[in-house]
């Protein structure tokens, strides 16, 4: 990969867009635009969160779409010494701040470490519909993680306008 910038989608970004306001049939346009810059270059996602897309579910719409309509390099893979180097500091930290065992587990278990870490690695910027909160004990945010790590994160809005991506009426 270049040293140009890109995006990095957590899964939350395409399951939310495809459960309310970019659903397929509602906005095709959001779909070809993933489509468009990831062809250009500035977006893309992990191996570990198409994992977490397909885990234990059937074939829904969005399931579909990753199979049919992206190419095999959107989901970047995982398997790098930096990444999984970047990987172990970031479970290091996590377990050694003041989460609740449970978050600590679902955190270690899920996508969003290696997220976090193949941004860290590739200087990318993480987009992710989660929220700051720095005081949580139950959940462990991704914005909270990339701060302490310095790995930027912004909203799908923004990466959307940053990009800018119009979804036009016919």
């Amino acid at each position: 990969m270049s040293s140009k910038l890109f995006y990095l989608l957590d899964s939350d970004v395409l399951i939310t867009a495809k459960n309310s306001y970019y659903g397929f049939d509602l906005c095709p346009g959001f779909w070809k635009s993933l489509q468009y810059h990831h062809n250009e270059g500035n977006i893309f996602s992990i191996d570990k969160v198409f994992q977490e897309l397909t885990r234990g579910k059937k074939e829904d719409n969005l399931i579909k779409w990753s199979k049919n309509n992206l190419p095999q390099d959107f989901f970047k893979s995982s398997d790098s010494n930096e990444v999984v180097n970047n990987y172990r500091t970031i479970i290091n930290w996590v377990e050694n701040r003041d989460f609740k065992d449970n978050a600590k587990k679902r955190f270690a278990s899920g996508a969003d470490g290696w997220l976090i870490a193949y941004a860290k690695t590739h200087n990318a910027t993480l987009v992710t519909n989660e929220k700051s909160e720095p005081k949580s004990k139950k959940k462990v945010k991704i914005p909270d993680v990339c701060e302490n790590f310095d790995v930027s994160y912004r909203t799908v809005f923004y990466m959307l306008d940053a990009l800018k991506v119009q979804f036009k009426l016919n």
